[in-house]
């Protein structure tokens, strides 16, 4: 076991912000896949949990700050109130490749990877651990790889594939296109739905089942624009009794609610009572105090009259400057014992997922079906029948943005996806450039390995 606990701790070194290189250097191969992690299914199933438990381990990892806070900056949902050089290079889209939190997005997505392809080389030789639940960890290494992959090809376009853990090649990889990054992701997607339990591999919603990976294949396919497959995947997800709608919207964000497909639960200990990192770092620390994080302006526009959304997800405070409104999905800084988890993949997601795939398949009222389901549980009006193609678009992105916004930068993505960022935003952020849209690969990244090449319009 101590060859994992090293393992262990150079994997958490890496995650933090600050690390020097491409991928920090793993120890070598023979001690990633060691059969003392893989002795029995007790120990292969910890192998697994302590992933997910690093993806959501400190404020400022891959799966809520870097996934949540730096990509709802760069679009025009909230930033930081407060003067960071750093953050407010994402506020003005004018980051720079030493910037430490784009590192630390690159260097922890790929730490996560080597673990997941650590955990799939262990389980290929273990003999101790029975055939479901390798079966299962297999799957659960499969999709937590499909998913950063997923967020890295989103944040900075090309990057290589790693798919084992030969550190010694994988550490001079140039980038792989985006489509074959994609092609990866799919592939290992419909890996990982083959094969993964349609349970839950536990009491709570905290690890991936079949649903899980239906969901993220659905929104790769919109991604990838395979409409017809995107509807497909979304339907299957839609009609799993388990998830529903809820219609108060101040219980969507508790621990294992109908409508989560997957949560994360915060499992560090060093700050007492933390239910979220989002919630610790965006509600204020005490009744009526300020915000770290500011809702832009133009995002209080976004909400039609009387939307609960607007009510229920946003909230203010008032000083001597004036009055400032936060994000409010998360509603606990600080409590015991834990109310909320952090959500990743949402039930509503597939609603909107569906209705832009048929939309783009030119059936209008399928779309429109979609939406207003969406539309009703805010408790505001229904869509007009009579949309364009083109009306009905712009309407689903409308809905997706005050549906989505804080959670894992949907309306970033969505902008950029969709062609529209441009136009959006540079009213906005008159210093925009086209080649604001994709983040630079870090430049430790690309001293460390000099077969990785930059993104235009960066230095």
């Amino acid at each position: 076991m101590k060859r994992f606990i090293i393992y262990i701790f150079i994997l958490t070194a890496v995650t933090q912000p600050g690390c020097k290189t491409y991928v920090e250097v793993p120890p070598p191969q023979n001690q990633l896949v060691s059969q003392l992690v893989f002795s029995d299914d007790k120990t292969a199933t910890a192998t697994v949990t302590g992933l997910y438990s690093t993806l959501n381990g400190f404020n400022s990892s891959f799966a809520n700050f870097i996934g949540n806070i730096l990509p709802a900056a760069a679009a025009d949902e909230f930033f930081y109130s407060l003067s960071s050089a750093d953050l407010d290079e994402f506020r003005d889209n004018n980051i720079i490749s030493g910037n430490s939190y784009i590192n630390n997005a690159w260097t922890s997505a790929y730490s996560y990877i080597y673990h997941a392809n650590a955990i799939l080389e262990g389980l290929e030789s273990a003999t101790g651990v029975s055939a479901p639940v390798k079966q299962q960890l297999r799957s659960e290494a499969k999709f937590i790889r499909a998913f950063c992959y997923f967020y890295l090809v989103n944040y900075f376009g090309d990057v290589p594939l790693i798919v084992d853990t030969d550190y010694k090649k994988n550490t001079a990889l140039a980038r792989n296109k985006v489509d074959e990054v994609y092609a990866m992701i799919v592939s290992s997607l419909l890996e990982a739905q083959a094969e993964i339990s349609d349970a839950y591999p536990g009491a709570e919603r905290t690890r991936a089942n079949k649903a899980v990976v239906t969901a993220l294949l659905a929104r790769v396919y919109l991604y990838t624009q395979q409409w017809s497959k995107a509807e497909a995947e979304a339907t299957k997800v839609i009609n799993d009794s388990r998830y529903q709608l809820l219609t108060d919207l101040s219980r969507i964000f508790l621990k294992n609610s109908n409508e989560a497909l997957w949560q994360l639960q915060t499992v560090n200990t060093s700050t007492a009572g933390v239910n979220t990192w989002e919630g610790f770092s965006i509600v204020p620390a005490a009744a009526g105090g300020a915000s770290l994080y500011h809702v832009h302006p133009s995002f209080l526009t976004a909400f039609e009259p009387n939307d609960k959304r607007r009510t229920n997800w946003i909230t203010s405070y008032t000083n001597a400057s004036g009055t400032f409104f936060y994000p409010f999905k998360y509603k606990v800084r600080t409590k015991t014992p834990v109310e909320e988890y952090s959500m990743v993949l949402r039930f509503a997601e597939m609603y909107l997922v569906r209705a832009e795939a048929r939309a783009q398949q030119d059936n209008l009222g399928g779309a429109k079906g979609d939406v207003d389901v969406i539309r009703a549980r805010a408790g505001i009006p229904l869509l007009p029948g009579n949309l364009s193609k083109s009306a009905m678009l712009l309407q689903i992105e409308q809905e997706r943005r005050v549906e989505l916004f804080a959670e894992w930068g949907h309306r970033w993505h969505d902008l950029r996806r969709t062609g529209r960022a441009f136009a959006v935003l540079s009213p906005l952020k008159p210093s925009l450039q086209q080649t604001d849209l994709l983040y630079p690969i870090p430049l430790n990244a690309i001293i460390t390995n000099p077969n990785l090449t930059q993104n235009p319009g960066y230095n």
